[in-house]
């Protein structure tokens, strides 16, 4: 390979483009995260405080941002360096550069939509969110995307810019040519061994054998809340490092005599239990997180109630202070309330092993009992995976949005809202009309759709309600509280009413401006409530509950006679001390029993709270109650090792 350059010139052009280029991406990345914490900002502003909360947190950011780096650019690298003489082109520099832009620029536009999702999930994306959406319409979905778009322009414009800057600023390097093709093969050949070398540790985040890769949960190391963890962490990492993950990883904290002897989630029944064949109906409202309902905000300013309906059922019914979903996404919440499998680490519940496995749920159970079972939901029958996971349980029919639409009684498509499913109100009559068609007993779960982002209500109800504070969502949800107003107005003139015991409760939370609602505890909770018109269960408990103690709660009212797994308990015959509420965020366990609740990374305990008295999760207190903390992580662990024990291979039914 002849020319008038010599090796240096190796090291002057392409192997020092390929470092400025890298360099460059380091920006990208934290420009992105400066968008993320300019946009996010109320959920991160008060945990900043502290000394060297800032330093660690760009530390820790530094470590994530090189292994994205470097998963999206090993290609550009491999082919940066790749000894192949006749490649030292400017067609192939060109090519080079179409691939920078390429890989860059989809880690951008992950980064950049995940600053306007995070909101609604309170953490970085991961693959399962097209997994929790692929059975929506490919139009209808495009509609939603526009609207965040519009409606987040400027976070958008900011991600152009950031687009239009690295294609301005990457660089291509001049052709070289050399003296002698073995020196250019030596050096390049060094060269690619040491770029490999070292992407490779970026990518496992060092170089030590004994370092574990790192994952998300290593954010924790850094960040001290969800909210810093997803400020650390960019989304391109966490797609790429969940890619094949949908196999469980066991953890063996204990042998299988000390597990069961610590925790299990074998429920048996009441030895004295006399089956109750009553009615269950168990409602799951779109995103109505515990900040909008007043009923569990008495005393605490700032908060707009808008569920005056629900809070004048909970008097009459049975609900829980501290109640918990079991993770921020729909998806989650199918599992945790009808099957009671609660989220507990972050894999997609209803693809891969879950999907392959038998499955309880509470249609299946009752069936065995005589029980008619019957799932509403307003939207398309392949939405969210809803229909193939109720299927799966045992229900007997899916209504939705084809049936709603068949059903001469009703309007047909001039009810849907044009982006999701029917509106609430229609379709919750169409559920009471349905309903009064089937024999007694009977098993019925709706999922509510109209409080979902983006958020619109009918045009007639539009100025019924007056825009407030700063959330889209209170309006909605104002409207379907007042849909459910309607469901009840209409189900208690029926003849299966006073013979049925409802379950409310939500889906997750969602959008929050109250700062007692963006911690990792206010995050999570929901109402939990227990409506029997026909009975005398009602009251407020001053303790936990969770979405997945809703089945064991249900059967053991019923006086179900049969053991059954489940991962919670009930709550009608466990002490308020007993109870305990489990949570997974960014592969952080968050476990709550009594008062305390403890961090913990699957190896250690990283924080314990007061959580009553500290709802905002600002006073680390660990060290202060050892022998409680010892007891509550050796609980966890045991959750933790039956779960992933019972999601892999141990049967999840009996």
């Amino acid at each position: 390979m002849k020319g008038h350059s010599s090796t240096p010139a190796l090291l002057k052009t392409p192997f020092l483009t390929l470092v400025f280029n890298l360099l460059l991406a380091y920006v990208l990345f934290m420009l992105c995260r400066l968008v993320f914490v300019w946009h996010n900002w109320n959920a991160l502003s008060g945990t900043l405080n502290g000394n060297g909360v800032v330093a660690s947190l760009l530390k820790g950011a530094l470590k994530f941002d090189t292994a994205g780096i470097m998963y999206l650019g090993m290609p550009y690298i491999v082919l940066t360096l790749m000894p192949l003489h006749w490649k030292e082109k400017r067609g192939f520099y060109i090519f080079l550069k179409v691939l920078f832009i390429v890989c860059f620029g989809a880690g951008i536009a992950a980064n950049i939509a995940d600053v306007i999702y995070f909101p609604y999930t309170g953490c970085r994306s991961t693959l399962a969110v097209f997994d929790e959406f692929k059975g929506e319409s490919t139009a209808e979905m495009a509609s939603i995307f526009m609207d965040n778009m519009l409606a987040s322009w400027p976070v958008v414009l900011a991600g152009v810019a950031l687009v239009v800057f690295m294609c301005f600023a990457v660089r291509i390097p001049d052709t070289v040519t050399f003296c002698h093709l073995w020196e250019y093969y030596i050096v390049r050949t060094v060269l690619l061994c040491a770029g490999v070398a070292l992407g490779v540790a970026g990518m496992r985040g060092g170089f030590a054998r004994s370092i574990r890769p790192i994952a998300m949960s290593t954010a924790y190391q850094y960040a001290g809340t969800t909210a810093q963890a997803a400020a650390v962490l960019n989304t391109p990492f966490c797609a790429i490092r969940t890619i094949g993950h949908d196999s469980m990883t066991v953890p063996v904290y204990f042998s299988e005599d000390e597990l069961e002897d610590i925790y299990s989630p074998v429920i048996l029944p009441d030895s004295n239990a006399v089956f109750r064949p009553k009615n269950v109906v168990v409602l799951i409202l779109e995103s109505f997180g515990a900040e909008y309902v007043g009923q569990m905000n008495r005393g605490r300013d700032g908060i707009h109630d808008c569920t005056p309906f629900l809070d004048s059922l909970m008097q009459h019914s049975l609900y829980f202070e501290y109640s918990m979903a079991n993770g921020r996404k729909s998806i989650d919440a199918m599992p945790s309330i009808l099957s009671g499998i609660p989220m507990l680490n972050d894999h997609f519940m209803l693809t891969g092993t879950m999907m392959s496995k038998q499955v309880g749920g509470l249609a299946g159970y009752l069936k065995d009992k005589g029980y008619r079972s019957v799932f509403f939901h307003g939207a398309d029958d392949e939405s969210m995976g809803f229909q193939a996971y109720a299927r799966l349980i045992g229900y007997d029919d899916y209504l939705g949005r084809s049936s709603y639409d068949m059903d001469p009684r009703f309007g047909g498509e001039s009810d849907f809202d044009g982006v999701w499913a029917i509106w609430d109100e229609e379709f919750l009559q169409f559920m009471v009309q349905r309903l009064n068609g089937l024999d007694e007993p009977f098993v019925a779960s709706a999922f509510t759709a109209s409080s979902h982002n983006p958020f619109n209500i009918p045009e007639r109800y539009r100025n019924v309600w007056p825009d407030e504070g700063n959330l889209p969502i209170y309006k909605t949800v104002r409207y379907s509280d007042n849909a459910l107003r309607r469901f009840f107005e209409s189900a208690s003139g029926q003849p299966w009413f006073e013979n049925t015991l409802f379950v409310l409760t939500a889906d997750h939370t969602n959008l929050s401006e109250h700062p007692d609602y963006q911690s990792d505890f206010g995050q999570f909770r929901i109402p939990i409530v227990f409506y029997a018109p026909g009975d005398s269960i009602a009251g407020r408990r001053e303790c936990l509950a969770q979405q997945s103690d809703i089945l064991p709660t249900v059967l053991g009212y019923l006086g179900y006679d049969r053991p059954f797994v489940a991962f919670g308990q009930n709550l009608l015959d466990t002490p308020d001390e007993d109870v305990w509420v489990a949570d997974c965020q960014n592969g952080i366990y968050l476990f709550y029993r009594g008062g305390l609740m403890i961090k913990f990374d699957g190896s250690r305990t990283l924080g314990v709270y007061e959580y009553k008295k500290d709802t905002r999760l600002e006073n680390n207190v660990q060290g202060r109650y050892p022998d409680v903390e010892a007891a509550m992580e050796a609980h966890l662990k045991a959750v933790v090792q039956q779960y992933m024990e019972h999601m892999a291979s141990k049967p999840l039914v009996l």
